[in-house]
C-alpha cells in the first residue's frame, strides 16, 4: 500500500470537505461513544453521495486498505472504531442526508443512510405518519447505523426490532459495486432476500447508503405510567393483565431497578423521584392506539386498579399531559448517561425468555457481587421482549482503571447465566469489537462457519470493517 498515492486519490475524489486527516480533526471519529476504544485512521473520508462512497471503496480495494464504515459512531460494543496501528479509513457517512421521498399511501420512506433517527421521524410525522423505531441515542445515531446493527428500542414489543421496517436497501459491495434494491414491496419472492444479509451485519458485507423502510399510521391516543412493584415475579404478572386486556395497545414495556433508580435521581439534579412509595422494581408502560377516543386511559386504569388489588403494584401514577409523559420517560432514558456519570461501567446487552428474566437478574447480580463486592448492578431495559441491558457500576469509592480491568471476567459471569438460560450476549447493541471473542463458544461450528462463508464470498479481502463480529 502507498498510502499517500491513495490519499492523493481519495482527495481529488471527495474534494477537501470530504477527507480529514489532521489528528486533531479525526480524535472524535476514532473514539467511540463509551472512551473504551481508541483508534488511529489512515483519514477519515465523508463522501457526499452513494457514486462517491462506491469509487472511494473501489480505491480503498485497490490499494487493500480497509474500510471502516461509520454513522453517528454511537456504537456500545466497538463497532464504527479503527484499530490503533493507523492502517484503516473511516468512511463516515453524514452527509449523505437525503430523504429521497415519502408515499403516504404506500406508508413508505426512502431515507440515506446519513439521515439521523430523529430527522426520520420528524419527517414521517410532517407526513401525517410514524417510524417506531425509538432508541436513547436517536438524536445522533443514523439511519445507516441502526440498519447495519438490526438496532432494537423501546418499542420494540409492539413492531419488532428495525429488520421489520427495512423493505429494501442501496448497497455499495465491498470492490465498491452499487446494489440497487431499493424496492418498495411488501411481497417479492425472486431468489434470496438479499437484504437481510446486511441488516445486522455491522457493516462486515456491504455499506448501506439508502433504505425504503414501512412507515405506520401516526398514534393520536398516547397514555403513560409508572409503576412501583415488590418484585419482578409481579412485573411479569403485570405484563400478562396488559396482554390479556388489549395487546395491540400495548407499545412499551420497561424496566428500571431501584439501583438504576437511584442513579438516575442523584446524577440529575433536574428529575425527582414521581411516586410516594418507593419498589424495588419500577416499570414504565406506554400504551399507544391511532385513533382518539378510543377508551385507552380507561384501559390503563382498569388494568392498574387490577394491578392494585391483585398486589402486583406498590405505587403507580398515569402521566396527565405530553410533558408530564416525558419526565416520566426520562426516568427509563438517562439511565445510560446516568451510569456513566456515576464513573466506570460495564454493559451487558442481553436477552433470554421473558419467564427466565427473575432468575437471570437474581441470578448474574449474585454472581457480580461475588467477583466484584461492592458493585452496583443497575439493570433495565426491555423487559417486554426479554431484552435487559445489565449494567454494571464500579463500587462507589472503587478504582475505576480496577473496575474495567475486571470487565472480561464480570461479563463472562454474566453471560454464563444468560447461557443457562438459553438467551443471547448480544440483543440489539451487536457483537462489534467488545463481544466477538464470545461467537466462538456460542456461535461456534456450522452457525459460525456458515457466518464466515458469507464473509469471504461478499468480501474476499477482508476491507470491510476487519476485527468486527469475527473472533481474530
Amino acid at each position: 500500500m502507498n498510502a499517500d498515492v491513495l490519499l492523493t486519490a481519495l482527495t481529488e475524489l471527495l474534494g477537501p470537505r470530504g477527507i480529514l486527516t489532521n489528528p486533531k480533526d479525526t480524535e472524535s471519529y476514532d473514539t467511540d461513544w463509551r472512551e473504551i476504544f481508541h483508534g488511529k485512521s489512515l483519514a477519515v473520508i465523508r463522501p457526499a453521495n452513494t457514486e462517491e462512497v462506491a469509487k472511494a471503496v473501489y480505491l480503498c480495494a485497490k490499494h487493500n486498505v480497509a474500510i471502516v464504515p461509520q454513522g453517528g459512531n454511537t456504537s456500545l460494543v466497538g463497532g464504527a472504531t479503527p484499530s490503533a496501528d493507523g492502517s484503516q479509513i473511516v468512511l463516515n457517512l453524514s452527509r449523505l442526508k437525503q430523504i429521497r421521498s415519502i408515499d403516504p399511501i404506500d406508508r413508505t420512506m426512502i431515507i440515506e443512510s446519513g439521515v439521523t433517527l430523529e430527522e426520520a421521524q420528524n419527517a414521517a410525522k410532517q407526513a401525517g405518519l410514524y417510524l417506531p423505531i425509538v432508541i436513547s441515542s436517536q438524536g445522533s445515531a443514523q439511519i445507516g447505523g441502526i440498519i447495519a446493527t438490526n438496532a432494537g428500542g423501546n418499542n420494540t414489543l409492539r413492531y419488532g426490532n428495525t429488520r421489520e421496517f427495512v423493505l429494501g436497501l442501496e448497497i455499495v459491495t465491498a470492490d465498491g459495486h452499487i446494489l440497487h434494491n431499493l424496492r418498495r414491496l411488501r411481497k417479492d419472492n425472486t431468489g434470496y432476500a438479499l437484504r437481510q444479509l446486511f441488516i445486522g451485519s455491522e457493516g462486515t458485507l456491504g455499506i448501506i447508503t439508502a433504505a425504503v423502510l414501512q412507515l405506520h399510521p401516526q398514534p393520536h391516543s398516547i397514555e403513560v405510567a409508572f409503576c412501583a412493584l415488590p418484585d419482578l415475579d409481579k412485573a411479569l404478572e403485570l405484563l400478562n393483565l396488559f396482554h390479556n386486556h388489549n395487546p395491540a395497545a400495548l407499545q412499551a414495556f420497561e424496566f428500571i431497578s431501584q439501583t438504576g433508580m437511584d442513579l438516575v435521581c442523584s446524577q440529575f439534579d433536574d428529575i425527582q423521584f414521581p411516586l410516594e412509595n418507593k419498589g424495588p422494581v419500577y416499570i414504565l408502560v406506554e400504551l399507544a392506539l391511532p385513533d382518539k377516543g378510543n377508551g385507552l386511559r380507561q384501559l390503563l386504569e382498569s388494568v392498574l386498579e387490577q394491578a392494585f388489588e391483585k398486589e402486583i403494584v406498590i405505587d403507580a401514577i398515569i402521566a396527565e399531559s405530553e410533558t408530564q409523559q416525558q419526565k416520566l420517560w426520562r426516568l427509563r432514558e438517562e439511565q445510560s448517561e446516568s451510569q456513566k456519570r456515576a464513573g466506570a461501567n460495564i454493559k451487558n446487552d442481553v436477552s433470554v425468555p421473558i419467564s427466565h428474566i427473575p432468575e437471570l437478574i437474581k441470578r448474574a447480580t449474585s454472581a457480580c457481587e461475588r467477583i466484584c463486592p461492592g458493585i452496583r448492578v443497575a439493570p433495565f431495559g426491555h423487559l417486554g421482549d426479554g431484552n435487559i441491558h445489565l449494567n454494571l457500576v464500579q463500587p462507589l469509592d472503587g478504582d475505576p482503571t480496577a473496575f474495567m480491568a475486571q470487565d472480561h471476567e464480570l461479563m463472562d459471569a454474566v453471560s454464563q447465566v444468560v447461557f443457562d438460560l438459553e438467551g443471547s450476549f448480544s440483543a440489539e447493541h451487536g457483537v462489534g469489537q467488545l463481544k466477538n471473542y464470545m461467537m466462538t463458544s456460542w456461535r461456534g461450528g456450522t452457525e459460525l462457519e456458515l457466518m464466515r462463508k458469507i464473509k469471504q464470498a461478499l468480501d474476499p479481502k477482508n476491507i470491510l470493517n476487519p476485527g468486527k463480529i469475527f473472533p481474530e
